[in-house]
């Protein structure tokens, strides 16, 4: 895992590769490599942070230069030996033993081609210095992030947006539309970024220029076809080995020449991952979270640490218990600085500590349980849609009757919070909706007209062009199995928008790699051969992968009710935020600059406060949108919008 940068005919591209490199030093604390080449008319110049991970010698350095060909590289191959071996098949020498050296002999033999062969997380750019091509590659599922920039015939192009942002002196312009997503979303869409000009290289895509300017692009997977090829799958009775596929996926995410420890919340996810990593590593360690006990109680959360305990007991697994109890006034503007665009999850203040914890004690890398309630329907809002369907079949008049006793009921008194209200709520706001408006809203913050209420009315618009693009993502398939459809959403929309975003984001501003065996193609074409009947079965989400984790995990940690990865937000916004969500209400940047409207704001405030409905995530988004926005704006001068 390192940070990689580089610029291709760009102006001044030495002096604009060396600031990028040098933004990204945090995600790659253990050596830096510059390399410089002509290309036609102009230049490129290749930068890299190293995160020293496998083969800690200088053979692994980069940019790596071989026989003509230039590699910077964000990642690890999981497959690696075997490519490795294929290779040596043919006659390649190795000089060292980095999976960087297989990835640049396999281009070399196969270019293009290699990038479906590859097993892992990567962003890489190869330069071939005999025809003057620059290439950059994205992995399948878009676990590792690629930020570029084209101008003309040039390009820039980073691990990180702000490094795009330094090194083109601030001077990049916010995205109107993507700030109107991220209050859809709390969270940016992949397919959106937060500056004008610059963009996202999609998941399972490579880009080509060309010293004549020329710009070739490319799709080497596509999670719709692998879809499709499961649901052919299972029309045929083919059922995957989850267990077998699982445990093999975890056993290669070990593969390190550092400490490798885990993430443990006591849930399904992490502690089959925990426990396989156990039996493949003995006495490895895992980390876990707890709360202040006034937090905990006011939110009410479950107490997931004491399933952790059991978990770690049982497994013969060293277990770190980190309390979560940040100064949240100084971790909201240095979190949203590290997470590069607006993105309202506070699950990220938790990832940063957890591997800061971590890094302290000398381990370098980490697995996690992500994804596997995306692929597999984990989620409440997956049975909550389901539950919706039949919901709708209720009486009209009775369906209004329980709505309105509902919205009566509190979802907090002062001393404590009511969970099941809060769900109950939310619930009803969507039960009643078509399928994709249904599904979106049972994850996103507002609906259309609460959106519209909050935004400058010229933004109208976008809201519309934002909405519309959540509906043809979910119709873009060729499924006809409900909870797959859910699932193909959230692994194209949810899982690289947010989860994996801020999960590289916070692990890296600890200098920390965050490895995922639930979201790796193997598992990925397995979890679409499973039919949505075996995902969800009666009021059981993950219904098939907790089948096949009872033959490692007891059932009382299988079974147990579903944990939370998340942060006691109600008491953060109730507490030590509350004089922090006045001022940006009243006078912050975003309504000062029209962009949210004022009135809109105070009445969430209000009816939040009343304990009447609970905003507490909303505000907090708009806290982390307005220290992302005051950013954004105040290096170049610019003050103003620019209306999309």
């Amino acid at each position: 895992m390192c940070g990689i940068a580089g610029t291709y005919r760009w102006p001044d591209g030495k002096a604009v590769t060396d600031r990028l490199t040098d933004t990204l030093a945090h995600r790659g604390p253990d050596g830096a490599g510059r390399y410089s080449h002509p290309a036609g008319d102009g230049e490129v110049h290749l930068g890299h942070r190293r995160l020293a991970i496998i083969d800690l010698s200088e053979t692994g350095a980069q940019p790596m230069v071989s026989d003509g060909l230039v590699l910077t590289y964000n990642g690890e191959l999981y497959n690696a030996p075997e490519l490795r071996a294929e290779l040596e098949a043919t006659g390649v020498r190795f000089r060292g033993t980095s999976d960087t050296e297989v990835l640049l002999e396999a281009w070399r033999r196969w270019g293009t081609d290699c990038l479906p062969r590859l097993r892992g997380m990567f962003a890489f750019g190869v330069f071939d210095e005999r025809t003057g091509d620059l290439v950059l590659a994205r992995d399948q599922l878009g676990i590792k992030p690629l930020f570029l920039l084209r101008r003309g015939g040039g390009l820039v192009f980073a691990s990180e947006l702000k490094a795009l942002s330094a090194a083109t002196g601030r001077s990049l312009q916010v995205d109107d539309a993507a700030l109107v997503a991220s209050l859809l979303y709390y969270w940016v869409p992949d397919s959106r970024c937060a500056f004008r000009e610059a963009e996202k290289l999609p998941p399972g895509s490579w880009l080509r220029v060309r010293p004549d300017g020329r710009v070739q692009r490319g799709r080497f997977w596509n999670l719709k076809d692998v879809a499709a090829e499961g649901r052919e799958r299972a029309r045929a009775g083919e059922q995957p080995d989850l267990a077998a596929i699982v445990e093999e996926s975890t056993r290669r995410h070990l593969l390190s020449d550092v400490p490798v420890a885990t993430f443990l919340s006591g849930g399904l996810d992490s502690s089959w991952l925990t426990a396989l990593a156990a039996r493949h590593q003995p006495g490895i360690s895992a980390y876990t979270i707890g709360f202040r006990a006034e937090d905990a109680k006011f939110e009410a959360m479950p107490d997931d640490l004491r399933y952790a305990r059991q978990v770690a007991a049982q497994f013969g697994v060293e277990l770190h218990e980190i309390e979560i109890a940040p100064n949240v006034l100084d971790m909201l503007p240095r979190m949203t600085y590290h997470l590069d665009e607006p993105i309202g999850d506070p699950a990220a203040i938790n990832t940063y500590l957890i591997c800061m914890a971590a890094r302290e004690a000398g381990v370098k890398v980490m697995l996690s349980g992500m994804g596997a309630d995306e692929l597999f329907a984990g989620y409440r809002k997956h049975l909550a849609n389901l539950l919706a369907l039949r919901y709708q079949r209720v009486p009209r008049p009775l369906r209004r009757g329980v709505s309105g006793a509902v919205d009566r009921l509190p979802v907090a008194t002062s001393r404590r919070g009511y969970r099941s209200v809060r769900f109950a709520k939310r619930f009803l706001s969507f039960a009643d909706l078509p399928e994709e408006t249904a599904f979106r809203r049972s994850y996103t913050m507002y609906d259309q007209d609460e959106l519209l209420a909050l935004l400058d009315p010229d933004l109208a618009g976008t809201v519309d062009d934002v909405l519309t693009e959540h509906a043809d993502v979910y119709r873009d398939n060729d499924l006809d199995d409900f909870v797959n459809r859910m699932c193909l959403t959230d692994a194209r929309m949810f899982l690289p928008g947010l989860n994996l975003a801020y999960t590289d984001r916070s692990s890296m501003a600890a200098s920390t790699e965050v490895r995922v065996p639930y979201v790796d193609v193997e598992v990925v074409r397995a979890a679409f051969a499973v039919p949505g009947d075996r995902k969800i079965v009666g009021r059981q989400g993950k219904a098939v992968l907790k089948e096949a984790a009872t033959s490692v995990l007891p059932r009382e940690i299988v079974y147990r009710p579903k944990g939370l990865f998340s942060a006691p937000l109600r008491a953060w916004m109730s507490r030590d935020l509350a004089p922090l969500v006045r001022e940006v209400v009243n006078d912050g940047e975003l309504v000062r600059s029209g962009f949210l409207r004022r009135d809109a704001l105070q009445r969430l405030v209000a009816e939040d406060a009343a304990g009447q409905r609970d905003y507490s995530k909303h505000l907090w988004h708009v806290l982390t949108l307005e220290y992302w926005y005051r950013d954004a704006t105040s290096g170049s001068g610019q003050s103003t919008r620019l209306t999309a």
